[in-house]
């Protein structure tokens, strides 16, 4: 799988359908425009939107305050329960990327090793994608296939009277066996904890130790006066950072109001002077930590840009408090090799470093400046230091809307995923940008790519032939049989392509051989679908796995040691439980 793209193989699959005569152009590429690959798209913004609103963050700040550090059963518990109910609502990847930086924090905070918390991270959520119809696309094609076959969907929440036990029973034996199987290693790789952002900045670019804030008094001759009116040129010991409003965020218009602050670094005796004469008023109260939350909160924050090599910034002049062409940011600090330059005009060098101050929108947008280097992306930055940031209510009723809608099945899936998604946009959360990043394109195309694929081998009479092949292996015996041979087939090709492709090649078979043998579709699916999650025995098998094969420092093969018992958990449950709750 490593010498060629999935998309060229499922793309390929397409071209070679149609080239062979087997389906028609329109039918070929058909799968592109089918309401599953579009739901599963949606989804990947929903989910986009939760992270990028610090929802994600936030519970995993909750569930580090909530684990302690004297317990691991708790801990692996608790952490357990909130990657898969994360994984049910937002798919398993938005859970593990969101929840992985937290994860790694959380270990290194309570000295243990990653390598203990960030496997069982990944299979929790595996376990628990079976929660609800939103936990992986494999659920969504399952659910279309009981319709196609007639059966009507699986429900958004039918899916957890499978996922209930599964996850149990993964929590149980992470938590019996998890400790012997899995390695102690430290690894190099460790994503950067960026939760202290703020504090590091104020403190490299000395920003608290001479930081004055002064109140604009009613009788301030700069009450109502044009920002650009105040005057530094008497106090050359002085120099203006920011002008900010009460909450810290940046003036309304072009005036100065009453109640507004300027925030001054310099002297103590200059910064006297000032006050008496312009009349302000002196807030005197942790100036360190006020400046920080006054610079960095929900609607702004800081980012360290580097002047790179060529840049068309070299030879222009700066000096803090000055405010960029762009209009948004301002500059609060410029250092060269590492140390303060005066408060005065800078001529920019190659390699000196400017301290920006700005909203986070602001931020995100100049990011990609050819003529800056951004030191820490400030879209990572928020996500961890800023919990629930702007919007994060709008989410969360965006959220609840979208599962009602699917749960009562007013509308179709594709619709409910549509209208959640445009709700994101609408309502400021991401940008059409954001969204378009958000979306894991591999996994759509692959999909959509691979959808006629499925259709052609049901067609074709390839599923049957394929299908009588099992039935006749099983032969007159109990249908459990066909089970436990398709939950073979279906694991063994899972640990090796991607397990959304997976289902897609299994399902035409499967509904053939519940056909051959004349027993109901509905739990022959269901098994598949628990099948396709139990991706456990290689770091290949999902990206999630290869997520943390890095931070978490895994070899190859430390997957299978805590999988298989986890891969039995899953056959005994797909093979015997399954059929209990949907009859044959």
């Amino acid at each position: 799988s490593s010498f060629m793209p999935v998309v060229v193989v499922a793309m390929g699959t397409a071209l070679a359908l149609y080239a062979s005569g087997v389906l028609s152009l329109e039918d070929a590429l058909s799968g592109l425009g089918d309401p599953a690959v579009i739901f599963i798209a949606t989804l990947f913004i929903v989910s986009a939107g939760l992270e990028a609103t610090g929802l994600t963050t936030w519970a995993g700040q909750m569930l580090i305050a909530k684990a302690g550090e004297e317990s691991r059963t708790r801990l692996l518990v608790l952490t357990s329960l909130l990657v898969s109910f994360l994984a049910a609502l937002i798919s398993v990847n938005g859970a593990v990327a969101a929840l992985l930086p937290v994860v790694v924090v959380m270990a290194m905070r309570l000295k243990r090793p990653p390598s203990q918390l960030l496997m069982p991270l990944v299979f929790s959520a595996h376990a628990g994608s079976l929660l609800a119809l939103t936990g992986s696309p494999v659920n969504v094609l399952i659910s279309n296939a009981a319709n196609d076959a007639g059966l009507g969907r699986f429900g958004f929440f039918e899916f957890a009277l499978v996922g209930v036990p599964l996850l149990l029973g993964t929590i149980a034996i992470i938590v019996l066996f998890g400790e012997k199987l899995l390695p102690h290693t430290v690894s190099r790789k460790i994503p950067a904890d960026l939760s202290s952002h703020a504090q590091t900045l104020v403190e490299q670019y000395g920003l608290s130790s001479d930081a004055f804030q002064m109140r604009v008094r009613a009788s301030s001759p700069y009450a109502g006066a044009p920002l650009t009116s105040v005057d530094l040129s008497d106090f050359p010991e002085l120099q203006l950072i920011a002008v900010k409003q009460d909450d810290g965020s940046p003036p309304r218009g072009p005036n100065i109001s009453v109640g507004d602050f300027f925030i001054l670094r310099g002297t103590p005796d200059a910064a006297v002077a000032f006050a008496a004469q312009k009349h302000l008023a002196f807030r005197e109260q942790n100036a360190a930590a006020e400046l920080q939350d006054t610079l960095f909160n929900r609607n702004s924050g800081l980012a360290e840009v580097i002047i790179p090599p060529r840049s068309g910034m070299i030879g222009t002049s700066v000096f803090p408090g000055m405010i960029t062409e762009s209009g948004d940011l301002i500059v609060l600090a410029v250092q060269r090799r590492g140390t303060d330059l005066v408060p005065n005009e800078t001529i920019l060098e190659a390699g000196d470093t400017l301290l920006l101050q700005g909203t986070w929108k602001a931020l995100d947008l100049n990011l990609n400046d050819p003529d800056v280097l951004m030191v820490n992306s400030p879209e990572a930055v928020r996500r961890q230091a800023v919990p629930l940031s702007a919007g994060a209510k709008q989410t969360v009723v965006i959220l609840l809307a979208m599962v009602v809608m699917l749960a009562t099945g007013i509308v179709p899936p594709v619709i409910a995923g549509l209208l959640a998604a445009g709700a994101m946009i609408l309502t400021g959360v991401l940008t059409v940008e954001q969204s378009f990043r958000s979306i894991n394109w591999t996994t759509v195309i692959l999909v959509g790519a691979m959808m006629p694929l499925s259709t052609a081998m049901y067609e074709t009479g390839a599923a049957a032939l394929l299908a009588d092949g099992l039935v006749s292996m099983v032969g007159d015996s109990a249908p459990i049989f066909l089970l436990a041979g398709l939950f073979i087939l279906t694991a063994v090709l899972g640990q090796l392509i991607s397990n959304t492709a997976t289902a897609l090649i299994v399902i035409p078979i499967a509904l053939a051989a519940a056909q051959g043998m004349g027993i109901s579709p509905r739990p022959v699916l269901m098994s598949v679908g628990v099948a396709a999650a139990a991706a456990f025995l290689t770091p290949i098998a999902t990206p999630t796995n290869l997520m943390v094969m890095a931070p978490g420092g895994y070899k190859f093969s430390d997957y299978w040691k805590l999988g298989l018992p986890l891969l039995i958990w899953f056959f005994i449950i797909a093979t015997f439980y399954v059929p209990l709750i949907w009859r044959f």
